[in-house]
């Protein structure tokens, strides 16, 4: 088996409540994961990260986690979660977990006998300050929910316990080495019954400063007034996230993970909300010891412009250590769908940007249907944050909506006379599985078809990168090769034609067969038929093309406008 599996792996994300409903109750669950498991296998993926499914108050949909090892009702049982694992192994599908390290509930046991006074034997497991000066919090920290202050007073005890989020999920001490040891035993636990890695939920926030030093004011215009979920904030968070010690800590796990990998790697990847390329990179630790990957956020922060994701897509490969494996993230369930912010035209083009840049990419359920976000009407929002009245307007149900199976009622995600939990986003009719599985021309039939054409080219799953210079504005191009293999991206960010010259291919030292041979075009984002390269090649409007080399091309997956032949098996 291949230990390094993940670089060339697509990781589909699931929501679980939002997946499929198998229990007629309106709320996805696990069994709903593993009755369409064959859908992922049918598209092309190779792991299913699936968010938070463990015992939970809900306060916030599972990430405020009040036992670590146990499933929530809502979602199943733990035999269930066994099945899903056994099936997806079945199926050579890698299964990733969510791990939310920075905090619990405010309903854990942990944190309830913390709060049970000073004395407690766990109170030095969570943040617990004596009140600043006026009897006001200890610092000026602000919560990311709401950007109110992310302390609470305890009336019994006279002190106030840190919380980065709501203040129903209390932060953990990472500087106490009993809740290192308690929460690398979390994984042990899941690792044990055999997932292949984890998602780490806010990974950059385990560390805060010891002295607890307020926050600078932020600089007005720069993403350091950017918080995630869309809300903006009048601090920079340096202190209360992201200190050097946090290093520390996942090398330590790396430590653990390696020491199950026998002839595959178990992985951790890191939610990093950072955008200083540098800062960021020192995630993958300096020896590459710490996470396998931190999430790359960029292109949900980056303007659509060419020369803006160009740059992006520069910085980050300069960014990175030597030998790290760089990833990209098109969307997930605390952002606004790829098709509602660059429309279904363009979610095309960033779908093949995102899956022939060199990396690992993550699919979020339903952007290969092009979902757009729903429209959820105040009297029918769920999403915690956004019911306190600090999140308003800023909520993240929408794209976090039911997804479209069938033409059918409530679209084949529950039983025709149940509730979904959120309305569906789409038209059945057109945006579901078995409707797109129908179209050539659909987003899901395209998805197939870059998945596939990336899996059967070396070059565009494992090989080296290069940007293109001297292109048209609006467009970005760069060209993948391994070996003698080379292949050519081309991606018009506009609605508008350019022309592009042949040219641009000059100067690519080491890329022979580029020149040597005429280019053919073997995927398209728009109906173009698979043919040999008229230069100067007139790209329309709202397209991506991969080209290649004819002595390559002819032995490769071809066609156009999403029209490589799909797959017929699985289902």
């Amino acid at each position: 088996m291949n230990p390094d599996w993940w670089r060339t792996a697509v990781i589909y994300q699931v929501y679980p409540r939002s997946f499929a409903d198998s229990n007629g109750d309106g709320i996805g669950d696990i069994p709903g994961i593993t009755g369409h498991l064959d859908h992922l296998v049918r598209l092309g993926v190779d792991a299913v990260w699936i968010s938070p499914f463990y015992r939970s108050p809900m306060r916030d949909f599972g990430y405020d986690i009040s036992d670590y090892r146990a499933v929530d009702p809502l979602f199943g049982d733990l035999d269930d979660f066994r099945r899903l694992l056994e099936e997806a192994h079945r199926r050579n599908l890698r299964v990733l977990v969510d791990f939310v390290p920075n905090h619990t509930s405010s309903d854990h046991p942990w944190f309830r006998e913390s709060a049970e006074g000073r004395d407690s034997t766990r109170r030095d497991w969570y943040v617990w300050r004596d009140p600043g000066p006026g009897s006001g919090p200890p610092n000026n920290w602000l919560s990311v929910f709401g950007g109110g202050p992310a302390w609470t007073f305890d009336e019994r005890s006279g002190q106030y316990y840190l919380h980065s989020f709501l203040p129903s999920m209390p932060d953990l001490n990472w500087r106490n080495p009993e809740v290192e040891h308690a929460m690398f035993d979390v994984v042990r636990y899941w690792l044990d019954l055999g997932v292949d890695g984890f998602r780490i939920d806010c990974a950059h926030f385990l560390m805060k400063d010891p002295q607890l030093r307020d926050n600078p004011p932020a600089v007005p215009g720069t993403l350091a007034m950017h918080r995630p979920y869309g809300a903006y904030d009048e601090q920079d968070h340096v202190h209360d996230k992201g200190h050097e010690d946090v290093h520390g800590i996942y090398r330590r796990l790396r430590v653990l993970l390696d020491s199950y990998g026998g002839t595959t790697s178990r992985i951790a990847i890191g939610e990093v909300h950072v955008f200083d390329w540098d800062e960021w990179a020192g995630y993958y630790g300096p020896e590459l010891d710490e996470l396998h990957m931190p999430f790359n956020f960029g292109l949900l922060q980056t303007k659509w412009d060419a020369a803006k994701v160009t740059e992006l897509v520069r910085e980050v490969e300069l960014a990175l250590p030597p030998g790290a494996w760089p990833n990209w993230v098109l969307g997930n369930h605390d952002e606004p769908r790829v098709a509602s912010r660059l429309g279904s035209a363009q979610a095309r083009v960033a779908m093949l940007l995102a899956f022939t840049l060199r990396g690992t990419p993550t699919l979020y359920y339903g952007d290969e249907l092009a979902l757009p976000d729903a429209h959820v009407p105040p009297h029918l929002v769920q999403d915690p944050w956004a019911r306190t009245g600090a999140g308003l307007g800023l909520g993240r149900d929408p794209q976090r909506s039911p997804m479209l199976w069938q033409d059918a009622p409530n679209a084949g995600f529950t039983t025709s006379d149940a509730t979904p939990w959120l309305p569906l986003a789409a038209d059945p009719a057109k945006h579901s599985v078995a409707a797109q599985w129908d179209r050539p021309d659909s987003m899901l039939r395209f998805t197939q078809s870059v998945l596939r054409l990336r899996r059967s080219l070396p070059a565009l799953h494992s090989g080296d990168q290069r940007l293109l210079e001297g292109l048209p504005d609006g467009v970005v191009g760069y060209v993948r090769y391994a070996g003698r293999e080379e292949a050519v991206v081309l991606l018009n960010l506009t609605e508008t034609e350019a022309s592009v010259s042949r040219k641009v291919l000059d100067g690519l030292l080491g890329q022979r067969v580029l020149h040597e041979h005429e280019m053919h075009t073997v995927l398209s984002t728009v109906d173009r038929p698979a043919a040999r390269v008229e230069w100067p090649l007139l790209l329309h409007g709202d397209e991506g093309l991969v080209l290649m080399p004819a002595v390559a091309a002819d032995s490769s997956v071809t066609g156009g406008g999403g029209a490589v032949e799909a797959a017929e098996d699985g289902g």
